[in-house]
């Protein structure tokens, strides 16, 4: 049996680019990511620090890179990339292994 995987991506954005120019950018996304087998949910916030989180949850390792491999090839990518400062990105990817929502 697969398990969930968290793509978990911090960053912080380039010094050009404003906090609603930054989510406006990341909703071009939204197709793109919905579109993707095994995507389950994401997650997009800010710290009080500047730092960003993009938090999104894949059905297993394979969808998460799939997704990873196909998405710099979007229409979009050129200007989500140019948004975030390059040597501010850290990704990592981590086992779900225990969740719970609201009801």
């Amino acid at each position: 049996m697969t398990q969930p995987v968290a793509e978990i991506v911090t960053f912080t954005l380039s010094r050009d680019v404003s906090p609603g120019d930054f989510v406006a950018i990341s909703q071009q996304s939204e197709a793109f990511v919905r579109a993707q087998p095994g995507f389950l949910r994401r997650h997009l916030s800010q710290g009080k620090d500047g730092q960003w989180t993009d938090y999104v949850v894949w059905a297993d390792m394979d969808a998460a890179n799939e997704a990873m491999q196909t998405f710099p090839k979007q229409d979009f990518a050129p200007a989500l990339m140019a948004a975030i400062a390059p040597d501010s990105v850290t990704m990592r990817h981590e086992t779900v292994l225990w969740n719970i929502a609201a009801t």
